[in-house]
């Protein structure tokens, strides 16, 4: 039996006693006294079933770690938002969250503190962070974290990412289509670590039903290799046993073949076993802690010092709470490794020129990217849409990879931009609601110490519903984000190809944000582009050869390329018409129209005055809903403000009949602006 085990022994139990304190105690943490209710939490909250599991599959891999060459590092990720119990129990431990927050020192004053914060860590929260070591995962939900791994992996020499994920987990469809999504990505080094304990939060997991042949088939039916290994009761035979197949399964994943490590153990096990003639252990009734009233429940305050006694906290530290012994041997050999880049990505310059002109979107998209990705550090995904999206000569790079899967793409963009590379994934904009739950996880936990200064991610979507078939028309992704609202957040609407192209180019290398592009296929329009770097600069700007000189009795915005080749053919019969003069203001980011108290890069009532006039009634026209405009205005806007954008037609129609049944063209926008003079007369 190796010496190994019994460090990773040692580690384990330090972590799960932690992760108990953490749960039930404000005192009393090393149990230097009987335990009595004054020691213990009035509401014990947080979630138990996961710890036991996830504990030992962090402290192998982190011992494992420290055992490998150092040219190779071996990155833990964990799935669960719920296991930052474990997160943080193993920080504390080890040392790394004292290193981080001073007050969480490795001590019994530490531990007390850390006892006493959870579950309201001040700035850390109560779920998974990534300012810690196997926090890279910028999730929070289930589901993204074995396909977040594969793209952290990719293309990433001496990296093999261990994603440990939960048997429940394995139901979701991110993951369920991420096995398979693996043939894609021969070159990404990851060894899922799948923790079946045999139930989800309410009842039995399908994964934890099969036997041991059923599990080894459905991976195997996958492309996958599974080993199956047993961890019955956490003794040493069982430490060793795991860290063999830990072991194998590291040597078939050198090798590039793709390897499962199934882990099997009870739900809970550790934890009591049961509560008022009631069993608990491997059941869902573990999943949070059992123990919530210990102190004015005399079963369950006896139950809470039989559990934590029975770690041998006395073995593992000293009279301060420091490690010794063969638990400090092993803080000393583990290694906690990531894939934080060696060096802070860094925003660059442009590639190209704002006034290079670009003819088609084919033109525009291709030229960018390319030059992006000559730089060798760039990715692009998109769903089985490239050639659709008129970018074929994209689809064969090396960099390039399609896959009818949302979800996986998302997750393989971010993993490839938390290692401090940059990308795009290229969608249709009606598909692009599916990604809604991902990108505002993403977005929370990027404001979180740990996971700033990285590539923002980017989203370029085409094919929009005012060019499209009845199903194929949905633009609910923009309003949600713009509904947050989130600092990093910007909506693009470039009105042209040559916009699109320097739109682009600046995302690709911007730093700490969400970058939504949302630019036709079809569009071959080409507007002056004298404009386009106060655009890129302020976020709009006032279109002279549409307007008039001086200050303008109506002014029209335009949001995209439609609404901008309306308000062209529109605007002359407008100023004819209604006798008035009229300002055409072109906006690239939407955000700019909110509070700047709340989004970085919105105007000042000053700077609303200068673009669109002091008195001016106001009609937007938008790719969008009205819902998103109207709710970035707000009540910011003391004029008549009208909103021309998408409705959800009543069924299917023809394009010119959609576009006038919503007012999208140019007798829609002519009556618009009657209703907006004549308010304004009333309000005069």
């Amino acid at each position: 039996m190796s010496d190994t085990a019994t460090l990773a022994d040692a580690l384990w139990r330090a972590t799960c006693y932690a992760s108990v304190c953490q749960l039930h105690l404000r005192d009393n943490v090393l149990l230097s006294r009987p335990l009595t209710a004054q020691h213990v939490k009035e509401r014990p909250s947080g979630h138990w079933g996961t710890v036991p599991g996830t504990a030992w599959a962090l402290s192998h891999v982190a011992l494992a770690a420290g055992h490998l060459d150092p040219g190779v590092d071996l990155v833990p990720l964990l799935g669960a938002g719920h296991a930052s119990v474990v997160q943080l129990a193993a920080a504390w431990v080890t040392g790394e969250l004292g290193s981080l927050r001073p007050q969480f020192s490795p001590d019994a004053d530490g531990l007390r503190r850390l006892a006493q914060a959870f579950p309201d860590m001040d700035g850390m929260g109560s779920e998974v962070t990534p300012a810690l070591p196997a926090g890279t995962f910028l999730g929070g939900r289930l589901g993204g974290c074995l396909p977040f791994a594969q793209g952290a992996a990719l293309s990433s020499p001496g990296k093999i990412a261990v994603p440990v994920i939960g048997d429940g987990e394995c139901e979701t469809p991110t993951t369920a289509a991420s096995w398979l999504a693996q043939r894609l990505l021969p070159g990404s080094s990851v060894l899922p670590l799948v923790h079946v304990n045999g139930f989800r939060m309410g009842g039995r997991s399908l994964l934890g039903a099969m036997d041991d042949i059923a599990l080894r088939s459905y991976f195997g039916g996958l492309g996958w290799e599974a080993r199956v290994v047993h961890v019955t009761t956490g003794s040493l035979p069982d430490h060793a046993a795991f860290q063999t197949a830990l072991w194998d399964a590291l040597e078939s994943t050198l090798d590039d073949r793709p390897t499962a490590l199934v882990m099997r153990c009870v739900k809970g096990w550790g934890g009591p076993a049961s509560l008022g003639g009631r069993d608990l252990v491997g059941t869902s009734d573990l999943h949070k802690t059992p123990l919530v009233s210990p102190r004015v429940e005399p079963e369950q305050l006896m139950r809470l010092a039989h559990w934590l006694a029975s770690y041998q906290p006395a073995d593992l530290f000293d009279d301060g709470g420091r490690a010794k012994g063969e638990l400090a041997d092993a803080i000393a050999e583990a290694r906690w490794c990531s894939f934080a880049p060696a060096e802070a990505p860094r925003s660059g310059r442009p590639t190209m020129a704002p006034s290079a002109r670009a003819a088609t979107f084919t033109d525009a998209v291709t030229g960018v990217v390319r030059r992006h990705a000559a730089r060798g550090d760039f990715l692009l995904v998109s769903p089985d849409e490239l050639a659709s999206n008129r970018l074929p000569a994209l689809a064969d790079e090396q960099w390039a990879y399609e896959l009818l899967a949302e979800e996986v793409l998302l997750e393989w963009l971010a993993g490839w931009t938390a290692s401090g590379r940059r990308g795009v994934l290229v969608s249709y904009e009606a598909f692009a609601p599916l990604l809604t739950s991902g990108l505002v996880g993403h977005i929370k936990q990027r404001r979180l110490d740990g996971a700033r200064g990285l590539p923002s991610l980017n989203l370029l979507l085409t094919s929009y519903g005012w060019h499209n078939v009845h199903s194929h028309a949905d633009p609910s992704l923009a309003t949600a984000l713009l509904a947050l609202p989130a600092p990093g957040v910007r909506v693009l609407t470039p009105a042209d190809p040559t916009r699109t192209a320097a739109a682009l180019d600046e995302a690709f290398d911007s730093i700490d944000g969400v970058n939504l592009v949302v630019a036709g296929k079809h569009s071959r329009a080409a507007h002056p582009v004298g404009t386009i770097a106060e655009e890129h600069r302020r976020g709009l700007a006032v279109w002279p050869h549409l307007s008039d000189e001086g200050e303008p009795d109506l002014t029209i915005v335009t949001a995209g390329d439609i609404p901008a080749a309306v308000a062209a053919e529109a605007v002359d019969q407008v100023r004819s018409r209604y006798r008035c003069r009229v300002r055409v203001v072109n906006l690239l980011d939407l955000t700019v129209l909110g509070d700047p108290a709340v989004w970085p890069r919105g105007l000042s009532d000053q700077e609303i005055d200068h673009y669109l006039g002091a008195h001016a009634p106001v009609l937007v026209l938008t790719l969008g809903h009205p819902a998103a405009v109207w709710g970035l205005l707000g009540a910011r806007m003391r004029r008549p403000v009208d909103v021309i954008g998408w409705q959800e037609p009543a069924g299917p129609m023809p394009q010119r009949q959609l576009a006038r049944s919503l007012g999208m063209d140019g007798a829609g926008v002519t009556q618009a602006v009657g209703l907006l003079m004549a308010a304004r007369e009333v309000v005069r």
